[in-house]
């Protein structure tokens, strides 16, 4: 393992997640595949889940999930709109980009390549023979307050991020992986418009 304060102005660990916040802020729409894993604290339960996200500037996203426990997870640019899997209600919240420290998927995609700003490099540690690097984040100030560290998988070569463990504060885990990521995909116009469901009513929180 390479230590990130082991050599001068930029090491290799801060240059590659400099490469990563770059090539994301140059992107203007990103289309992958995702499983996700969530362990449920004292429980002993992994919550997972799978499917396909789309992302689009400015600030729009969509997680199609699949399965019976499908939720809807959309912005459309000015909001977020979330809806747990058979609620009758959706969620609607402004979309801020100052909240999006600890969300790392969004803060890419969303921001503007200062997630070396945001982030010091801790550890650097090379995998599959070089070709996937394990970037150990921690915060930098207040940025993230609610981050206690977070660990990206980048591709060597491509810089495309391949895997996102996120551990919070209060003992949480968040694990997202992504396959077959490809950067500024032709969308449809309206994949990231709202359409609220038949008997389903709209909250603000």
């Amino acid at each position: 393992m390479t230590r990130a304060a082991a050599a001068g102005p930029e090491n290799a660990g801060e240059a590659l997640l400099r490469r990563v916040g770059e090539r994301y802020a140059a992107a203007q729409t990103l289309s992958a595949k995702f499983r996700q894993e969530i362990p449920l604290q004292n429980v002993g339960i992994v919550r997972k889940a799978s499917g396909n996200v789309f992302f689009g500037r400015p600030l729009k996203m969509r997680w199609d999930y699949k399965g019976p426990e499908a939720q809807l997870f959309l912005a459309d640019g000015e909001h977020f709109y979330f809806r747990p899997a058979g609620s009758p209600q959706v969620i609607r919240r402004k979309v801020d980009e100052k909240g999006l420290g600890g969300k790392i998927p969004l803060l890419l995609l969303f921001g503007k390549g200062e997630i070396g700003k945001m982030f010091r490099v801790d550890a650097a540690e090379l995998r599959k023979g070089g070709e996937e690097t394990l970037l150990r984040l921690s915060p930098r100030g207040d940025g993230a307050p609610e981050v206690r560290r977070i660990d990206l998988v980048v591709g060597a070569g491509d810089a495309l991020i391949r895997e996102v463990h996120l551990f919070d504060r209060l003992g949480g885990e968040n694990h997202l992986y992504l396959t077959d990521v490809t950067i500024n995909p032709s969308l449809p116009a309206g994949l990231f418009r709202f359409r609220k469901p038949a008997g389903v009513s709209v909250v603000d929180g």
